[in-house]
Parts: C-alpha cells; structure tokens; sequence
C-alpha cells in the first residue's frame, strides 16, 4: 500500500501527500488516512513543546553570550525554531475539520 503521508524534516512530522481529489478515494480509503492524520496531528503538541525547550535553552545562551556573529546566529536559530512552530499550530489547527471528520 502506498503512502498518502510523506516526512516533512523541517517540521519533524509527516504531512499528506493526496495524490488525487480528496472525493475520489472510497469512503473506507479517506476514513484510513483520516486516522493517520489524526495519530500524526496527535504528535504535534508534543513536538512543539520540544522545540520550545530547545528556543528556551538557546535564549538563555544568547543572554551570556559576547560575540556578535554567535548572537546573530542564535537569533538566527530562535528564529527558525520559532517558524516551524507557527507552522506546526497551523497544520495542526487547520485541519481540526479534518480530524473532526472521524469522530462525526
């Protein structure tokens, strides 16, 4: 069987990969990557709440830190971590109809 999830590295978790409309999968196809979604999206609080621990390790660094061209990379870093973040909330929040889907 085929794959509709693919491995987002960035994000850390794995995303959908519908290869056709949403409408064309049998009822019994949608309701098995309905599932997957929701085991993936169940995953991702807890995700974030590493990557706001490592945010929280590197801000506490950045307060000791002298040199310039480290500080500017640890903002850098922070930065980052705090994109995936936003990115993160938005799978996981945008696709709560989705999720809602199993339990109707």
């Amino acid at each position: 069987m085929r794959s509709d999830f693919e491995f987002n590295g960035r994000l850390g978790i794995a995303l959908p990969r519908l290869e056709q409309p949403w409408d064309d999968y049998s009822a019994a196809r949608q309701s098995e990557i309905l599932a997957q979604w929701e085991t993936v999206r169940g995953t991702i609080p807890e995700r974030i709440a590493r990557i706001e621990e490592t945010i929280n390790q590197k801000q506490e660094a950045l307060g000791e830190e002298d040199n310039f061209e480290t500080s500017c990379r640890l903002n850098w870093e922070i930065a980052e971590l705090a994109s995936i973040i936003n990115d993160l909330w938005l799978w996981y929040r945008t696709h709560q109809d989705i999720s809602a889907r199993l339990h109707s």
